[in-house]
């Protein structure tokens, strides 16, 4: 499987993002798979269920995938783009490659990646971007607490 084939990849995200919704916490949802599809792990963002700031969606689906031997040809999928934080977690660990599902309500640090050399595929796709706009809506607070942004 290759990078750009993205719809199964995609779909375990957004199944995480909406299973963090549904337990009260935000949306964000990812998976780590091997470049065969095979699925190593898979979470979603828990800051608020596990009241531990440090939860967030890639990093969950990283620690659920366990110990691997290296990492590059690993595929990232999350719902939105990563914050600074879960961008240092690829870069740290050489995680090959990233797939976005928007970076349309926030834009972290995958260009910073892809100038290191991490293949980057951004698909802005609409049901990710309508999860995120409709959890920021009705959750600003929360939403600006996530992203370092609140008072």
């Amino acid at each position: 499987m290759s990078v750009f084939d993205t719809t199964a990849l995609i779909e375990v995200a957004l199944e995480e993002a909406r299973i963090g919704l549904a337990e009260g916490g935000i949306p964000i949802g990812a998976a780590l798979f091997a470049s065969d599809g095979t699925l190593l792990g898979r979470g979603h963002n828990r800051r608020v269920q596990d009241d531990d700031p440090s939860v967030h969606a890639e990093t969950a689906a990283f620690r659920n995938a366990g110990r691997q031997r290296d990492y590059r040809s690993t595929i990232m999928v999350t719902t939105l783009s990563p914050c600074w934080y879960c961008s240092g977690l690829v870069r740290q660990f050489g995680i090959g490659a990233v797939v976005i599902g928007e970076s349309v309500t926030f834009t972290g640090g995958h260009d910073w990646l892809a100038e290191h050399g991490v293949n980057i595929t951004v698909l802005d796709d609409s049901r990710c971007v309508d999860l995120m706009r409709d959890f920021v809506r009705a959750r600003p607070e929360l939403w600006n607490e996530d992203i370092g942004t609140a008072p």
